[in-house]
């Protein structure tokens, strides 16, 4: 059977499927391509002739020109480039699969219009249904923003192929009447070594780790926790490792422009203001280098993970295929990866039990490491090597869908 020929689609390199898109190409399980915007692909050029480029049909970064539709109007300019782009590939070189990110790949101007099966990757489908804390709410142009992103995920549900989530817990977020043209499989990951703490004494250390430090994360969480241990003299170390300025997936960052009008940056010092025994002792080196952030992970001997809105955290499942010792909910995504006791701990929210908690996996070494050990096997499940196979099932499965699709549309309708 000749390797299919699958182009990725995004304007971000390597965005999400970046490392996978260059595995199956060296592994030599696809003839892949990346396509993605002039810039990206001007300073990944290193990477191989394979990463391709497509003009957007305008500027996506900024303000566009109507607020309630700026996504829509963004991936149009995307979506139209795009399917430029692959027209013109299509002249030298068939396609059998195109795989693009439902937002900085946006395939809907693609279909009937190119010759390939589509994939769309929805990471979740709005703000609505991921949900936000209450404390942040949107206000009424956001919320309204948020029904035009939600149908264009509903579009391309409908419209392609095969739809592809990270989790369980985004697909649910889907109409029930949407969901069996969509299955679920998390991006591969590579971690790395294992954790290899520092010789010598140190203090015991608590950390958070996630890409930003906002309320759907759990930071707010995570710093009443720190609060409570510090005004009860808990010995250890504090560490909180993400950015506090940026996008997030809540709306905290506007709540705090909204509530002090630019005297408070963002949503950390805020919470630094609120709780200031947490913050004469947290340490927040912001954003590190990679290899800075694996250095100081690995100094940490329990994770605190209080997810409160997620759908696929790629920081919690490093940590995890790292080999942390992790405390997460009892729901959403973090239950799909953990069993508690097993390769890490489940708790209901209430910080009474994770304190008690936090206590007792303090002064239990042994079991620390006998959970990290069964969460480095859990992330092995989720490296390159362990889910291309799985990928290219999907996207024979798409291509599959594709010829049935065609071959219906193409039998006559007779009269009974």
């Amino acid at each position: 059977m000749p390797k299919p020929v699958i182009v990725f689609a995004g304007a971000v390199y390597p965005g999400q499927f970046g490392p996978l898109c260059d595995y199956l190409r060296k592994a030599g399980m696809a003839e892949t391509y990346f396509l993605t915007t002039p810039g990206h692909r001007q300073r990944h050029q290193d990477k191989g002739a394979h990463i391709l480029a497509f003009q957007p049909d305008g500027p996506i970064t900024g303000a566009q020109s109507y607020y309630y539709t700026a996504k829509l109007e963004r991936s149009a300019r995307i979506g139209r480039g795009l399917l430029l782009a692959l027209r013109e590939f299509q002249k030298s070189r068939p396609i059998d699969v195109v795989v693009a990110h439902s937002l900085w790949g946006a395939p809907h101007f693609l279909y009937d219009e190119i010759d390939a099966a589509i994939v769309s990757y929805v990471e979740f489908p709005s703000f609505h249904a991921h949900g936000w804390d209450p404390a942040y709410p949107p206000d009424l142009s956001q919320r309204m923003s948020d029904k035009n992103t939600e149908m264009l995920h509903f579009h391309q549900a409908l419209r392609s192929d095969l739809v592809i989530c990270p989790s369980h817990h985004a697909k649910t977020m889907f109409p029930p009447t949407l969901r069996g043209n969509i299955e679920v499989q998390l991006e591969g990951l590579d971690f790395g070594p294992a954790f290899a703490p520092p010789p010598g004494p140190r203090p015991f250390t608590i950390g958070f780790s996630a890409r930003d430090l906002s309320s759907a994360k759990g930071f707010d969480s995570f710093v009443r926790i720190v609060d409570r241990l510090a005004r009860e003299g808990f010995d250890a170390r504090f560490i909180a490792l993400g950015g506090a300025d940026g996008s997030t997936y809540g709306y905290e960052q506007q709540w705090v422009q909204r509530r002090y009008g630019g005297e408070v940056a963002d949503f950390c010092t805020h919470l630094m203001r609120e709780f200031p025994a947490a913050a004469a002792v947290l340490e927040r080196p912001g954003k590190l280098p990679y290899q800075d952030f694996v250095r100081e992970l690995s100094q940490i001997d329990l994770f605190l993970y209080p997810l409160r809105h997620g759908v696929a955290n790629w920081g919690l499942l490093e940590i995890l295929g790292r080999g942390g010792c992790v405390i997460a909910p009892d729901r959403g995504y973090p239950a799909e990866l953990i069993r508690d006791d097993v390769n890490g701990i489940l708790l209901p929210d209430d910080i009474g039990r994770w304190l008690d908690t936090i206590r007792a996996l303090r002064d239990d070494a042994a079991r620390r490491a006998r959970l990290g050990r069964a969460a480095r096997v859990l992330g092995q499940a989720h490296t390159l090597q362990s889910v291309a196979p799985r990928y290219m099932t999907l996207f024979r499965q798409a291509m599959d869908n594709r010829a049935r699709r065609l071959g219906a549309a193409s039998k006559p309708c007779v009269d009974g």
